[in-house]
């Protein structure tokens, strides 16, 4: 009988562990049944995107949305940051913030879950690369806006957000430059301005001067209050007080600072808020395409500010006056950026294919010693007795001789050109025609980029490699010949279009926007949902 109890009790025991095991795979069923739906859910939603389906693939399709604990705080961060992106001058429409998290209230099964998981996602994707890069594609907008913009790869979006604090992640998105934070700011201020009803009446004159008086005067004196160049005050003619403050708004938009209100500086004081609170946002889309290390030395051309600056660690080392490309579409200065390698002192010019053929043939065809203080040459590079050639023969598709003008004080080029090998063949040089920058707006060149003060633009480039940067820059030119210096460490130069940027104190500047790429940016960002928005208080 003892044997029998005995086995009795085992078999109890193991009838108990069975029931409880079985117990156990009773209820396991349907959760698992419920994260194979989950999974399955992912893996149909996610492959419309390969980015996406790559990265569930190797996260074994497990959510990083749609649980608990990290993942809750995750969704809320994301709420956080697509609720801010008009901050940013983002098109906050295309997130959708209240229709994703309706999607995810909606949810009650597995598969909605699922579905809702690798929404989140492309919405977090869209959002991250917008705020880190941009909303456009630059060079779709225009052509001459050739920028190479620093996208990052979309997957590491997702693989770096799941390893990081997910505040922090969204915080490192956007540029990290004082100059995207000061236009975040301006834009705030003028959004201000906007809801109190911008800076009042436009001023009904075209040119006002010192000494005048009336209505107009009087609209011009609140409208410079109200925009902070002048002190309230009940003034009614155009004093000394006006006249400097007038001063200051051209030195703020890169006009002659004569203190004359004329028909330039009247059209600046009567643009809208609107259409400044545009500029900066165009701007911010700008830096954003620019978000990456510019170099702690680099060299910025403004064209807009028709001006050339040495930047090192951020401060403003050197700067002059430039002349860009002209304004027809041919001739206009392309955007874009490179590396500064050597200059040439004593250049020559070799003459680009397009300005023989269109407008050197043309002279020659009509008269062979036309423009001859430029050498014409063929394919071996010898000089060509332009008396015995018949040009009236040729098109500017079968013309076979290229153009060189000799190094010179009246070459194209004057006597030294910086070079940063491109396929838009453009540098920034001298030139012989000087007066050009007494002039308010600058824009005669084909393309290049000519310098108001080439020689020290060269010195304070030569300053990093020699104790002696003029001594051996003028020796070199003394020669009269073509001499390379090569720079011993490149600099970056980044030819840049902004008619809204912040100057060195922090003060918001304004140019025109001289060849209409920013209406045509503006343009192209409202139709991807970005508005202008006023705020309260």
């Amino acid at each position: 009988m003892p044997s029998l109890v005995l086995s009795n009790r085992r078999f109890l025991n193991v009838l108990a562990v069975t029931l409880v095991a079985l117990s156990s795979l009773i209820f396991a069923a349907p959760a698992k049944a419920q994260g194979t739906a989950f999974k399955q859910a992912v893996a149909e939603a996610a492959a419309r995107d390969k980015d996406i389906a790559a990265f569930y693939q190797a996260n074994g399709y497990e959510g990083i949305w749609t649980g608990k604990g990290r993942d809750r705080s995750r969704r809320a961060a994301l709420i956080q940051a697509l609720s801010a992106a008009d901050n940013h001058g983002l098109p906050a429409a295309r997130y959708d913030v209240e229709g994703l998290q309706a999607k995810m209230k909606a949810a009650r099964t597995p598969r909605d879950l699922g579905l809702v998981e690798v929404e989140i996602s492309r919405v977090f994707l869209q959002f991250a690369r917008d705020m880190q890069t941009g909303v456009l594609i630059p060079a779709r907008v225009n052509k001459a806006i050739v920028r190479k913009v620093p996208y990052r790869d979309r997957q590491s979006y997702l693989v770096n957000f799941v390893k990081s604090s997910p505040k922090g992640f969204f915080r490192a998105l956007a540029p990290k430059t004082t100059e995207y934070t000061g236009l975040m700011k301006e834009k705030l201020r003028l959004e201000r301005l906007l809801a109190q009803g911008g800076w009042g009446p436009t001023v009904p004159s075209k040119t006002l001067k010192p000494g005048a008086t009336g209505a107009a005067v009087v609209a011009l004196r609140d409208r410079l209050v109200r925009m902070g160049y002048m002190k309230r005050n009940a003034g009614q003619s155009y004093d000394a007080k006006m006249t400097a403050a007038v001063q200051r708004f051209q030195g703020t938009h890169g006009l002659a600072q004569d203190g004359v209100a004329g028909p330039g500086t009247m059209q600046e004081i009567n643009t809208s808020v609107q259409t400044r609170l545009q500029s900066v946002i165009v701007a911010m889309e700008r830096e954003r395409w620019l978000n990456q290390e510019r170099g702690r030395r680099h060299v910025e051309v403004n064209l807009t500010d028709f001006s050339a600056k040495i930047i090192d660690n951020g401060k403003v080392t050197f700067e002059t006056r430039s002349v860009i490309g002209h304004r027809e579409r041919d001739r206009q200065s392309p955007e874009f950026s490179d590396v500064m390698e050597f200059m040439v002192i004593n250049p020559s010019w070799y003459v680009p294919r397009s300005i023989v053929t269109k407008e050197y043939l043309p002279e020659l065809q009509k008269n062979p010693n036309a423009v001859n203080h430029i050498e014409i040459t063929d394919r071996q590079g010898r000089r060509v007795d332009r008396t015995a050639v018949d040009f009236t023969q040729f098109t500017a598709r079968t013309f076979p001789f290229a153009m060189r003008q000799p190094p010179s004080r009246g070459n194209a080029l004057g006597l030294v050109k910086f070079m940063f090998p491109n396929p838009h063949n453009i540098y920034l040089h001298d030139t012989p025609a000087k007066n050009l920058f007494s002039r308010e707006t600058r824009a005669y060149s084909h393309g290049c980029i000519r310098l108001a003060d080439p020689f020290d633009f060269a010195y304070a480039l030569l300053a990093k490699q020699t104790n002696d940067p003029k001594g051996l820059f003028q020796a070199k030119l003394a020669t009269g010949k073509e001499q390379q210096v090569d720079l011993k460490q490149p600099v970056p130069v980044h030819i840049i279009y902004r008619t809204a940027f912040i100057d060195g104190k922090g003060r918001a500047e304004f140019r025109r926007d001289i060849y209409g790429r920013d209406a045509q940016i503006w343009n192209a960002l409202s139709k991807a949902g970005v508005a202008l928005r006023a705020v309260q208080g």
